[in-house]
């Protein structure tokens, strides 16, 4: 199981979507998933910022990951399983990731933010820090040409907003990723 993180705008999508190309190009099955509350781009699509799009399975709290997947595996083998907005995962749906790694023999791959604007980390990240096999850090870069590693949420004015509910959907218009040092002065810490 891997886990590729990083803070917003970082490419995590258009790398799932190259990777779920690259497995079909060589005759394979791939099997995508995202979640269910994110559907800024459409139900059931994974879309990047630049223009790529594929349609997906989608997985919202109660989804049984295993089950799912051992069921669709049964019908038609799948090679690699590549989940979108993996930070919306539960702990029970990481466990269940790793069976599918364990007991399927399936590749997992899982592509999402590790933390949230507050700086803490989502449910599903912390599990997939803990438990995948392999981390794998996708950077972007702050306005000052540092490496963003935070995330600051904006109101409709482009302030810094330093509380509410840890999900809240959105994209350019709402998130700016920063550095570390930037995120302190935006929130004036």
């Amino acid at each position: 199981m891997y886990f590729y993180y990083s803070a917003m705008n970082a490419g995590k999508s258009t790398t799932l979507l190259q990777s779920s190309f690259n497995y079909q190009e060589r005759g394979m099955n791939p099997l995508i998933y995202t979640a269910a509350l994110d559907d800024r781009y459409g139900v059931g699509l994974v879309s990047s910022r630049i223009g790529l799009q594929s349609e997906a399975q989608l997985f919202q709290p109660t989804t049984n990951l295993f089950d799912d997947i051992a069921t669709l595996n049964a019908a038609e083998k799948r090679h690699c399983i590549l989940v979108d907005e993996c930070q919306f995962l539960s702990k029970e749906q990481v466990y269940q990731l790793t069976e599918v790694v364990d007991k399927l023999n399936i590749p997992v791959l899982c592509y999402g933010l590790r933390t949230d604007f507050l700086g803490e980390l989502f449910e599903g990240s912390r599990h997939l820090l803990a438990w995948a096999d392999k981390l794998i850090e996708l950077k972007t870069i702050c306005h000052c040409g540092r490496k963003a590693n935070m995330v600051i949420r904006t109101d409709e004015h482009g302030n810094a907003i330093a509380e509410g509910d840890q999900v809240a959907i959105g994209g350019n218009d709402r998130y700016v990723s920063v550095c570390r040092q930037h995120y302190k002065e935006a929130l004036g810490k």
